[in-house]
């Protein structure tokens, strides 16, 4: 009884709320002479802060129309606008900006949406040693790692040099797919120094950043290394968590001045590996067993930074500053 006594009490007050919630933004409406996403778009600056506030009211507004727009394709956003603005009775004439900060935060949504079809693609093909392109893609990882030490046979123990785990790397993607190999190729191949550095540092972490001199100072006799390679598909499936959690809308709606692409997620996993980096050395883990704790808490503090509305991870990032425009 006092089950059920809860049950009805809650849904009573969800039906309040929700008319209460309509009844005050009709009354705000016939005061301001604006919807609510008139206001939002008038009072709120372009970016996360804007786009998730749309992205909000279109999702919970009464008006199927209105839910179904944050699902539309592409090519369908100009005439979607359209409809918004005639069911709302809003003149595109009077009010022209409206329209286009309408479609740029649809462009952001309905994009964010694709980039996640898109990263769950690569996510679920698995790396084919018959593929000769897939092929192509693991050998240049290793030139762009490697330049000066040349690959001497497909099959060979010098691919523990960039940390995987074996003699043929295809077992270790089993995890994320194709989108572990398209990562690292990407860090390596766009932020070659960065990627080399870090490679080094892992394999030789307790001079990283100090001279063997401070390191002695400073009593870290116990900094371990990780396996560059198994990392960075870890840190895939970081990145990855956080895209499908909704995480990423803060950092991609404040960076992607339109739709965020595959290039925003792989310029992202850069940032993430080296800060990944750094903080292991600052975490200074006692061995590699360590490793889910230390990624855990960067999770954490990741999560953390993205609950800040104004939050780009990397605005500046090497990689990415030919196409951030905030």
């Amino acid at each position: 009884a006092s089950s059920f006594a809860r049950m009805f009490v809650q849904v009573c007050l969800y039906f309040y709320c929700k008319c209460l919630w309509r009844c005050l933004k009709f009354v705000v409406r016939k005061l301001t002479g604006q919807c609510e996403l008139q206001r939002i778009c008038y009072n709120t600056k372009p970016g996360a802060a804007r786009t998730m506030k749309i992205e909000a009211s279109l999702k919970g507004s009464k008006s199927r129309r209105l839910q179904t727009s944050v699902n539309v394709h592409p090519d369908a956003i100009e005439k979607t606008i359209d409809d918004i603005m005639e069911l709302k009775r809003i003149n595109p004439d009077i009010n022209p900006q409206l329209g286009v900060s309408l479609q740029a935060c649809l462009l952001q949504i309905v994009g964010y949406r694709n980039l996640i079809a898109e990263v769950e693609k690569l996510r679920r093909e698995p790396y084919d040693s018959e593929n000769p392109q897939h092929e192509e893609m693991l050998l240049k990882l290793w030139k762009c790692l490697k330049p000066n030490s040349p690959l001497k046979a497909r099959i060979s123990k010098q691919w523990c040099e960039i940390g995987f785990q074996g003699d043929d790397p295809k077992t270790d993607f089993r995890g994320m797919g194709l989108l572990g190999l398209y990562n690292l190729v990407y860090f390596a191949e766009w932020d070659t120094e960065i990627a080399q550095q870090v490679l080094t540092d892992s394999l030789h972490p307790k001079y990283s950043q100090l001279s063997k001199a401070e390191w002695e100072k400073k009593k870290f006799d116990k900094a371990i290394g990780y396996s560059f390679a198994i990392v960075g598909i870890n840190i895939t499936d970081l990145a990855y968590n956080l895209l499908v959690s909704g995480a990423l809308k803060t950092h991609f709606y404040n960076v992607a001045p339109e739709a965020p692409t595959l290039t925003h997620f792989q310029q992202t996993f850069c940032y993430l590996m080296h800060e990944f980096h750094k903080f292991w050395i600052d975490e200074d883990p006692l061995d590699i067993m360590e490793f889910n704790r230390v990624r855990e808490k960067f999770y954490k503090r990741i999560l953390r930074q993205l609950q800040n509305p104004e939050m780009a991870l990397c605005p500046h990032f090497a990689a990415s500053e030919s196409l951030i425009n905030i």
